[in-house]
């Protein structure tokens, strides 16, 4: 099957040079390490010093969320200066003795990279085939630390409220989950009431311990990268006892930018530049990047490896802003930002993450460009849909499709778009939005590996519902 996906991929590009493909299947590693018995040290120490830092260690294609994949040519120098730049920024993560556990794909460059960042560290990297089975995972590996995109952090809040609820302890969940984020809030501005400390003990027993435990119990700190995490998520986590270290970067470097660390964080930014890394914000308010961990160029793609670069600096394609301590907060992808027919531009980001913070949501696409008023495509989580029916006294066996349009969850949705809409303008707020029965996932071809949404393609596959939207919704 992998064999045919390869040809077909390389026949749609017109390559017609392939020859052979080699894949590790079943016993794959023990084959190469048996072939390699007996080999010289004069061949190892010849292999060892072919290669320099400037050439070329991988290509890492891009996740072609806003447009077709390119290859990026990272360098040995890319991963090894990087990694240990990091090393030293992050010594009580990356260490010796450190472990974590990898369930993110390695065809994802913050998944390589971490690799090797683990093994300049002498840390070890332990490997899951199926996020599926991570809680088991987690308990019976015990990590140090984890690394996972925001969307996995989401799933952990969600699921731990869900248990609650369904156990009769939403109430304490909640009133838990206040008090962390609160007590985060005054750590971070250096100064925790007395009476904040008391509550956030006693949580720390009823509450906060067992999200611990079920994540093995050692985890100390937690590495986001891959789209931005968000205040109350970042502060849910680190008011319980995990601190998350936000970090922004792409494929075209190498993964981190920029990252918080343990003893220079400020919750909601991506962090500050690792050492041999530099920030700058554009005129258009556009992020370009200097530094160890840019790309050599995109393969086979001059044309496009000069567009990507303007006077030595890398353009990100991303929005943001830099604060007067050096933190980078990230505001938009600019290629994603919508541009109304009014000419309003809006950022999607902003309710998409408000609307993805109820755990009855699994995705929410906001939509508009050259449109009359802004509008959302939004799924459901089809884990949390039997739960959350349970609770609102609704037939067990309602399907996806049926919600999709019950009255009480059409309720629910809306209130959770009008809460959106009080962080925008009105020009910016959702005016109509419709629930698709179908979630948006890798499978269905919406969903990147590191589960970032394919807006294109949604826009695509669902053309007749967008359509509707326009052509009979009167605001």
């Amino acid at each position: 099957r992998h064999e045919n996906v390869v040809r077909e991929a390389v026949a749609l590009e017109g390559i017609a040079s392939l020859q052979h493909v080699w894949q590790f299947d079943g016993d794959g590693l023990d084959t190469l390490r048996t072939a390699g018995v007996g080999t010289d040290e004069q061949t190892l120490s010849d292999r060892r010093a072919y290669a320099g830092l400037d050439d070329v260690a991988t290509i890492i294609y891009t996740s072609g969320t806003t447009g077709k994949p390119k290859g990026c040519e990272l360098t040995h120098g890319n991963f090894v200066e990087l990694s240990e730049n990091a090393a030293a920024a992050l010594p009580e993560v990356a260490r010796e003795g450190g472990q974590t556990i990898m369930f993110l794909p390695l065809a994802h460059v913050f998944a390589r990279f971490i690799s090797v960042l683990c093994v300049a560290a002498g840390a070890t990297v332990a490997h899951t085939p199926d996020v599926k089975n991570l809680l088991p995972d987690l308990q019976s590996y015990k990590p140090t630390f984890i690394l996972a995109v925001p969307r996995v952090f989401e799933k952990v809040y969600n699921n731990s409220m869900l248990k609650a609820e369904d156990g009769g302890k939403g109430r304490i969940f909640h009133a838990g989950a206040d008090i962390a984020i609160a007590w985060s809030k005054a750590e971070q501005a250096g100064r925790i009431p007395l009476g904040l400390k008391v509550k956030h003990a006693v949580f720390d027993r009823l509450l906060y311990g067992k999200i611990r435990t079920a994540m093995g119990g050692r985890v100390q700190h937690a590495v986001s990268g891959g789209a931005p995490l968000g205040d109350r998520l970042g502060h849910f986590f680190h008011g319980i006892g995990l601190m998350v270290l936000e970090g922004y970067g792409l494929t075209e470097t190498t993964a981190p930018i920029t990252v918080n660390t343990p003893r220079r964080i400020k919750i909601g930014t991506v962090g500050a530049p690792l050492p041999g890394n530099a920030v700058r914000i554009a005129d258009d308010g556009e992020i370009l990047t200097q530094g160890v961990c840019v790309m050599k160029g995109y393969f086979n793609r001059p044309e496009l490896t000069d567009e990507a670069f303007v006077d030595g600096w890398f353009r990100t394609g991303d929005i943001g802003e830099l604060d007067d301590d050096g933190f980078l907060r990230i505001t938009g992808r600019k290629k994603e930002i919508i541009v109304t027919a009014s000419g309003k531009n809006v950022i999607p980001a902003m309710l998409e993450d408000a609307i993805r913070a109820n755990a009855l949501v699994s995705q929410c696409v906001v939509i508009g460009d050259q449109r009359p008023f802004i509008s959302a495509l939004i799924t459901l989580d089809e884990e949390a849909l039997p739960g959350w029916l349970e609770r609102h006294q609704l037939p067990a066996g309602t399907t996806m499709a049926e919600a999709s349009e019950h009255p009480t969850v059409l309720h629910e949705i809306q209130e959770l778009v009008d809460t959106a809409n009080t962080t925008v303008s009105r020009a910016e707020a959702i005016k109509v939005f419709r629930i698709v029965p179908t979630d948006f996932t890798e499978t269905t071809g919406h969903l990147t590996p590191s589960l970032k949404i394919k807006r294109a393609q949604v826009l695509k596959d669902y053309s007749d519902v967008v359509e509707s939207i326009y052509s009979t919704a009167k605001v």
